[in-house]
């Protein structure tokens, strides 16, 4: 099905990105488009911009984290012994007094 077909295609213009490895990404948008400040490089996937000097930098990459690690940035290790303390004395408490626990 030819463009005669279809009718005629929306007037576009071709905007050029550049990512920070040096890749250059060619997307076509159409006259009327706000056309965006940056795209994803196709290629890697890094942000692209249109500034072909100055590039964004690459987001920077935090490792997982586990459950703990997050616990250990909000409490220190003298609030956990007094927490752990807590708990195991209230255990105690309900084992010594008959309580079942499950």
């Amino acid at each position: 099905m030819g463009e005669a077909e279809r009718g005629e295609a929306a007037p576009r213009q071709p905007v050029t990105y550049f990512c920070a490895n040096e890749h250059r990404s060619v997307v076509t948008f159409s006259i009327e488009a706000q056309v965006p400040d940056t795209w994803d490089c196709p290629k890697c996937g890094l942000p692209a911009s249109l500034d072909s000097e100055n590039p964004p930098p690459a987001p920077k990459i935090e490792p997982y984290k586990t459950h703990l690690a997050y616990v250990k940035e909000r409490r220190s290790d003298k609030e956990a012994a007094d927490i752990l303390d807590e708990a195991l004395a209230l255990l105690r408490s309900r084992r010594k007094s008959g309580d079942i626990i499950f």
